[in-house]
């Protein structure tokens, strides 16, 4: 009769338990893959083995001698070819904009790439320098490549011939950052979240000649990226050539790996106008938290990792403390009387690269001991906290059969025998 009666309450217990709900016992995705089973793809690896690159590579090295291009301005001096050899030209001394003085008449580089003077025709001026220039002048007057004779030979060197930058040529190029406003989550608690007040900004940057780069335009329109958005730079070219799809954008990584190799060339950071640089933000790069832990989105870190143990923290989950939350504001830290187990089930769901979903089983109590347990959460892992089945029973017992009853019962006779004792 006495196993009978046994047999008797473990059923009543269960259907009990059933009857109510207990997510413990129902808990449609507690059948997961032990993490310990896991193959290293599933894992990921760890962000720690990033490096940064040097910025040095989106900076373009500083040019030998200056070549000439359609916009540049030079300031030339002709004698009896732009002005009369007892005309003065004009002189321009260095100001905030203008790093040099320069003497003579400004003469553009027109968008064929030649100069126009006076009974010359036109001087070929891109690609060339300035001396190059100079002596294609000098020629041009002397009477070659079919130009009129302006320059008398007896005269020869005597005649002032010099061509000084004026005024680089810049190019036009457009910054777009797509950064997040953090938003600190409701009473303080937890980390910011992002997508809630999503601001862009966009620059319109216009960098001289030689100084048409990634690193200067990014320093321009703010910085590199933050921590809210990608830790990389995307360029998409202005002038777009539809036979050359992969000419179209550039992808610049700004951290990698040990083993990969470096791929950036010196014409990829060089901008032109119509260029457009665009820093995303990591809207997707969030993990989520349920079950016990209550249910939220919170951003993972950017350059380092978070494992499992560290995200339930972040999520102000109960760990270690009997399944006590202090999420909301209660007067005490533990429970009363002996407590309850310490939710120690947690299933991570994760969708893999061909969008299937698996899941991750994870002994929490485990987790405290073995680092192989505590799994690096990736983006978008959902993280179920529950209770083992046979936590669920005995915190159900320990609030159904509270001991600590017992200990004020005996608390209150104890007291009762001391005042009856002090009586006359």
């Amino acid at each position: 009769m006495c196993g009978y009666s046994r047999r008797m309450l473990a059923l009543i217990l269960c259907a009990t338990l059933l009857a109510t709900g207990c997510a413990a016992v129902t808990n449609p995705v507690a059948d997961g893959i032990p993490v310990r089973r896991l193959p290293a793809e599933v894992l990921g690896r760890s962000k720690a083995d990033l490096k940064a690159i040097p910025l040095t590579v989106l900076r373009q090295q500083e040019q030998k001698e200056y070549l000439l291009d359609k916009g540049d301005v030079l300031a030339v001096i002709a004698e009896d070819i732009i002005a009369p050899a007892n005309q003065a030209p004009p002189i321009r001394m260095p100001d905030q904009f203008n790093r040099t003085a320069a003497i003579g008449f400004p003469v553009p580089v027109n968008d064929d790439g030649t100069i126009s003077l006076p009974r010359l025709k036109p001087i070929e001026a891109r690609g060339k320098t300035l001396k190059q220039v100079e002596a294609a002048i000098r020629d041009s007057a002397s009477g070659k490549n079919g130009n009129p004779q302006l320059i008398k030979p007896d005269a020869g060197a005597a005649v002032r011939i010099g061509v000084q930058l004026l005024e680089r040529r810049t190019y036009s190029v457009t910054v777009v950052r797509e950064d997040t406003i953090p938003v600190q989550p409701q009473g303080g608690f937890g980390m910011p979240v992002f997508g809630t007040t999503k601001k862009g900004a966009g620059f319109t940057i216009r960098l001289p000649a030689g100084e048409n780069d990634v690193l200067r335009a990014l320093n321009a329109a703010g910085g590199p990226p933050g921590l809210d958005a990608k830790n990389e730079v995307l360029i998409y070219r202005g002038q777009y050539n539809p036979n050359d799809p992969a000419t179209a954008a550039v992808r610049i990584p700004l951290r990698i790996y040990p083993e990969e190799e470096l791929t950036i060339h010196e014409a990829d950071i060089i901008l032109k106008d119509g260029d457009v640089i665009v820093i995303e933000a990591r809207d997707t790069d969030v993990f989520y938290v349920a079950g016990v832990a209550g249910s939220r989105q919170f951003p993972l870190p950017r350059d380092y990792d978070l494992d499992v143990l560290q995200a339930l923290s972040i999520a102000g989950a109960p760990l270690a403390n009997g399944g006590f939350t202090q999420n909301a504001f209660v007067p005490q830290a533990v429970n009363v009387g002996l407590g309850a187990p310490s939710p120690a089930l947690c299933i991570i769901l994760r969708q893999l690269s061909n969008k299937q979903q698996i899941p991750i089983r994870v002994d929490l109590s485990r987790a405290f001991r073995d680092p192989r347990e505590r799994i690096r959460i990736q983006p978008g892992d959902f993280i179920v906290m529950q209770e083992r089945p046979g936590d669920a029973i005995a915190r159900y017992m320990s609030q159904t059969f509270r001991l600590n009853s017992l200990a004020q019962t005996a608390s209150n006779s104890s007291l009762q025998q001391t005042i009856t004792s002090t009586l006359p």
